[in-house]
């Protein structure tokens, strides 16, 4: 991701046939970063709430996705996610961010509404 003229990058090691059968279904896949590594991706400005803390491919809660990332949420569940980080996100608290951090109520960070530039880089 690039924020300003900040360009951070995670790895995600997945075997797969291509990223677009990670995807294409919109079937959840699960990954294992972390929610440190997720919102390292937007330097110290990175926030997400306490719990949930639901990654991967094809994350999705009641009124909000990510294509790749990870969700956050105040309450003790995933039901209901009022943040998230990720590429190909959307909904809740902001639709128009597609790439990078929305987060909205008792998050680690503050409220944050950052969009970014994404860069995804297979092998």
């Amino acid at each position: 991701m690039k924020v300003g003229q900040q360009i951070n990058f995670v790895v995600i090691n997945k075997q797969a046939n291509s990223l677009h059968s990670q995807i294409a279904d919109g079937q959840y896949r699960a990954t294992s970063l972390g929610r440190n590594a997720w919102k390292s991706l937007l330097g110290s400005q990175g926030s997400l709430q306490i719990n949930c803390n639901k990654e991967g491919f094809n994350v999705k809660s009641v009124g909000i996705r990510a294509r790749i990332g990870t969700l956050g949420n105040e309450q003790n569940d995933c039901d209901r996610c009022d943040s998230r980080i990720g590429f190909g996100t959307g909904g809740w608290p902001d639709s128009s961010i597609t790439c990078g951090n929305a987060v909205r109520y008792s998050s680690d960070n503050g409220d944050k509404f950052i969009q970014s530039t994404r860069y995804i880089l297979v092998q």
